[in-house]
């Protein structure tokens, strides 16, 4: 059969690319999702709107099985179905948590009911929901040393500091863990080990859901804000939809409404908020392609890396900055270098005599042509340095990934990270071009006694 060449026949080939690269794999048919639908029912929860499915690019997620309207209620899980700190308090661990003192948090019992109904294996009537959670997961506190190192520079010390305080939280919980001994026939410690722990706790931070805080004696003045909500945590984050979530009263349901139609046989979204890359991979553990809230930190030695070391003022720029916060969330973003990041670089680069106009230049004021065009050279010295630094890793991860097999997938996300990144500064080096350009044009007047050409 003649393919059509026609404006029609070109149309049909776009949409049917279209929905076979968006389009998801049903995966409703398997023993996991079959089980954990029956679980739901059991609890007064049935789905009509979607249905598990894996995707490219998302993995596994929910598809619509109907158009879905704007404003329509997507899923409505009910009350009976959401794992809360009331289903660890009416437990066989609510007497242990309520006697130990100081009372353990919120965190520390989700975790351990967690752990513990894992353990159970068949036994535990939360098994449906238990077989679908990921056996591993991507936060940096799951990945290897040598793949964190590759981390930009403000993202690694945050995951530094990830692993530490999840340390902390197992090392602080081992007495609570052995006060459970008569719960079990095995060794506690065999059972709430560090890596029981450790995948508990990537499962509450990465999959659980706001709720309204409670407060309750038994346990520490931590927030219980945690729930987590089976079937539910199914849905992919987008950064391009947005929805309203929140546990209705009235209804008793946990409830995402859509604030954005979503076609048939599409995967749905909910958004976690405008978070950039660096945050997701540290919260959540992956990367978002094409984030609009993307963006590349530059850091204080970075920040006054190009400009002059005998600049005497440069201790008092410094601090003024940091008085007034200007020294963290300076970026380069989609749109070029942020307002924060410019702020920062025209008081570095006022002249001495121009020193005492600092707070106008913090209120957005130029002070003069000279000091606009020094930070906007400055500003493209940092970007410059960072497509270099960047395309540095990226040959480093190439050739890591051809070398430590058995870590090509962690390798990948970073991969991606820095790919991203690269892609913000690439922007951000054409649209610092374009600024600079008014300057460049302009003609300095003759000096006296000197004939123009």
């Amino acid at each position: 059969m003649k393919m059509g060449r026609g404006r029609t026949s070109r149309i049909r080939r776009r949409k049917l690319f279209r929905s076979s690269v968006s389009r998801g794999v049903n995966e409703s048919y398997k023993p996991e999702f079959i089980e954990l639908k029956k679980w739901l029912k059991d609890r007064k929860f049935e789905d009509t709107n979607l249905i598990p499915a894996c995707f490219p690019g998302t993995g596994r997620g929910l598809m619509s099985k109907t158009s879905l309207q704007e404003g329509q209620v997507i899923i409505s899980l009910p009350e009976t179905c959401l794992l809360t700190t009331d289903t660890v308090i009416r437990s066989y661990l609510g007497a242990y948590i309520a006697k130990w003192r100081p009372p353990p948090s919120p965190l520390l019992a989700l975790c351990t009911f967690l752990v513990s109904e894992k353990h159970a294996g068949d036994q535990s009537v939360w098994k449906p929901y238990l077989e679908i959670l990921p056996k591993a997961y991507t936060c940096p506190v799951c990945l290897e040393p040598e793949v964190v190192n590759l981390f930009p520079k403000p993202l690694r010390a945050k995951a530094e500091e990830q692993r530490a305080r999840v340390r902390e939280f197992f090392s602080s919980s081992r007495g609570f863990f052995s006060s459970l001994q008569p719960l079990f026939s095995e060794a506690v410690g065999s059972i709430f080990s560090y890596r029981a722990l450790l995948w508990a706790w990537c499962t509450v931070n990465t999959r659980a859901v706001y709720v309204k805080p409670r407060r309750r004696r038994c346990f520490s003045a931590e927030p219980d804000t945690c729930a987590l909500a089976p079937y539910l945590d199914l849905l992919n984050h987008s950064p391009h939809v947005q929805v309203e979530a929140a546990f209705n009263e009235e209804t008793r349901c946990y409830e995402i409404r859509t604030a954005s139609s979503c076609r048939k046989h599409e995967e749905v979204f909910i958004c976690y908020g405008p978070h950039d890359n660096q945050r997701l991979l540290l919260e959540y553990g992956f990367v978002s392609i094409h984030n609009p809230h993307a963006c590349v930190y530059v850091s204080e030695d970075i920040l006054v890396k190009y400009l002059p070391s005998t600049d005497k003022q440069m201790n008092k720029k410094i601090s003024i900055l940091k008085d007034h916060d200007f020294i963290e969330n300076l970026t380069f973003g989609w749109d070029g270098p942020s307002w924060r990041l410019l702020t920062a670089l025209k008081l570095l680069c006022l002249e001495a005599e121009e020193f005492t106009c600092w707070k106008k230049i913090l209120l957005g004021e130029i002070i003069s042509d000279t000091n606009e065009k020094r930070s906007l050279d400055i500003a493209q010295k940092i970007c410059h340095y960072f497509i270099e630094e960047t395309n540095a890793v990226l040959q480093k991860v190439s050739h890591m990934k051809d070398e430590e097999v058995a870590s090509v997938n962690q390798l990948t996300l970073v991969e991606t990270l820095w790919t991203e990144e690269l892609k913000i500064l690439q922007a951000s080096a054409l649209i610092l071009n374009s600024l600079q350009t008014p300057f460049r044009d302009t003609v300095q007047p003759p000096r006296q006694g000197v004939e123009a050409f």
